[in-house]
């Protein structure tokens, strides 16, 4: 939704470089860093990941048609895969959560304090990322260069500029899922590509254009599939 917001194009190397950022984090925690010191500088280094993907593969081509820049972002996908696992190898590995792994009861129904650990991360997420989009001149600017650059730049939009910083944003908040998601999925260089699916899904139905959206998407996505699995067809969904 951000790179949307951003460009106007859905990015399908998201979640690679989401699970590349997760391997950053966990080398940085290999070498000695402590959880909270490697949570930051992972950000930070994916921000200017995603600043630089932009500016160094994405500007030469953004007035290409649109399909040019989707086989462009699926490249990227392929890249990281391969990178990552050339880099850090294909065997899965657990990584730290700062949240337990016990289960509360709510209304009969268990949910970890994992999962409760992300849910509030997204909702701090989405209370940072929504105002940003649609209350600051940033985000108009943002919003503005993605969806009519000529005129923006007539505005004195810096355009270009506008379209790194989302780029930067998203894969910020990619690392974020990724770091969050891999305690329970195990890290290993595929380990984003169902997720993506689901994200996908999930900012359709919320409208592809509002980070609420997404949220919301994601939850109903979630629940339908997990009753769906349990009520109707089994675990084998």
């Amino acid at each position: 939704v951000l790179i949307y917001n951003a460009m106007g194009l859905v990015n399908f190397a998201q979640g690679e470089m989401a699970m590349f950022a997760t391997f950053i984090a966990y080398a940085l925690i290999e070498h000695g860093l402590s959880y909270w010191l490697a949570l930051p500088l992972t950000l930070a280094l994916a921000f200017v990941g995603g600043v630089a993907i932009q500016r160094l593969v994405i500007r030469p081509v953004e007035r290409a048609p649109v399909l040019t820049l989707v086989i462009i972002t699926l490249g990227l996908a392929t890249l990281f895969n391969g990178l990552a696992g050339f880099l850090f190898g294909y065997a899965p590995r657990s990584f730290p959560s700062p949240f337990s792994v016990q289960t509360l009861s709510v209304l009969g129904a268990f949910i970890s304090y994992q999962d409760l650990g992300v849910i509030g991360v997204s909702a701090v997420v989405l209370l940072l990322v929504y105002p940003l989009l649609q209350r600051t001149t940033i985000g108009l600017s943002m919003r503005a260069a993605a969806h009519n650059p000529d005129a923006s730049r007539l505005l004195g939009v810096r355009v270009s500029w506008m379209l790194a910083l989302g780029w930067g944003l998203a894969s910020l908040v990619g690392a974020l899922s990724g770091i969050m998601v891999a305690p329970v999925l195990l890290l290993e260089p595929n380990m984003m590509q169902t997720i993506i699916i689901y994200a996908f899904a999930a900012a359709v139905l919320g409208g592809i254009q509002s980070p609420l959206g997404a949220v919301v998407g994601g939850l109903s996505v979630g629940v339908t599939v997990n009753l769906a699995g349990a009520y109707l067809v089994g675990g084998d969904l």
